[in-house]
């Protein structure tokens, strides 16, 4: 494989001030771009739901890698799922084109599992994505992420535009979003469970009835395959990026109430929605076409993620 020479090229990371993005931005120095020539949009100052702004960011640009989303747990998918389809179609098409109009080198599209049919064939392979309706809870957000996949691939039939589409299962890791509102599920159970420990509780109710199961990807894994992709990756079909490993939620609740000390009883509450019912991700693909492999065992990332967690946002 040739790899995509990082060290004079001007790189856009959208997002790039998030929990992934941080950790994308170390990768790509690791990989040989200056980091002076890495630019970076926040929410804030630079709302990619408006055309003007995505012409501006994509201007001089070589590559773009986008990871802005709105983006949540179920809660915020159940209260917001039409802020959740409108922000993430309009950020991520009106960038693509903007690149496109720009003549971006390399477009890197990170989209989301939830992109999947909810009742997909476990491991999920990338040629399913198609064969069925998301899960209901998150099926807005998951369609409008889906909707770039489709761009990416008719720009490249059209326009020779080389854009690629990755697929992260569950990301979690050091300097994720604890906020319950909008949380994850990892994030979300530890400050949950560190707020139980200190309020003294003796039980802790979680949401579903535990029986679902989940993949997650820690941050640098992720990071270092949105990395690789972009230096060796030029073709459109999309592709997984995780561990091919799959995790109970009720053995992921007992894990971290291991690993924080808490012995109080782990109540269910079933009149909660679980979710899809399963996910775990084929992951060949990412290591036939550009060697990417997952390194950090699971417990290891959590004891880091609770570890980070007590040490900074207590």
């Amino acid at each position: 494989m040739t790899a995509l020479d990082f060290s004079n090229k001007r790189i856009l990371v959208t997002g790039g001030a998030g929990f992934l993005g941080r950790q994308v931005i170390d990768q790509l120095v690791k990989g040989g771009a200056d980091a002076n020539k890495i630019a970076v949009t926040r929410s804030r100052d630079c709302d990619l739901r408006i055309m003007e702004n995505c012409k501006r960011a994509a201007d001089q640009q070589d590559i773009i890698i986008h990871l802005a989303a709105h983006v949540g747990g179920i809660g915020l998918n159940r209260e917001k799922p039409a802020e959740l389809f409108y922000d993430n179609l309009m950020m991520g098409a009106q960038l693509i084109h903007a690149a496109y109009e720009a003549g971006v080198e390399k477009f890197v599209c990170v989209g989301t599992i939830c992109a999947y049919p909810n009742l997909t064939p476990v491991p999920f392979k990338e040629d399913d994505l198609w064969n069925g309706y998301p899960e209901v809870t998150n099926a807005p957000y998951g369609i409008a992420k889906k909707a770039l996949l489709v761009q990416l691939q008719s720009y490249r039939q059209q326009y020779g535009f080389n854009g690629v589409y990755l697929l992260p299962v569950n990301l979690y890791g050091p300097e994720d979003n604890f906020d319950p509102r909008s949380s994850h599920v990892i994030p979300a159970l530890i400050r949950k469970v560190h707020e139980a420990q200190e309020r003294g509780d003796k039980a802790l109710p979680v949401w579903g009835d535990g029986s679902p199961s989940r993949e997650f990807l820690y941050s640098t894994d992720a990071a270092r395959g949105i990395v690789m992709a972009a230096q060796f990756y030029n073709e459109s079909d999309p592709v997984n990026l995780g561990t091919n490993s799959e995790v109970k939620i009720r053995d992921l609740v007992e894990t971290i109430c291991e690993l924080m000390g808490f012995e109080g009883e782990i109540v269910w509450e079933t009149d909660k929605p679980n979710g899809q019912p399963r996910r775990c991700l084929d992951t060949q693909r990412a290591k036939e076409r550009f060697g990417f492999v997952a390194e950090v065992e699971f417990k290891e990332g959590l004891k880091n993620t609770i570890d980070w967690y007590r040490e900074h946002a207590v």
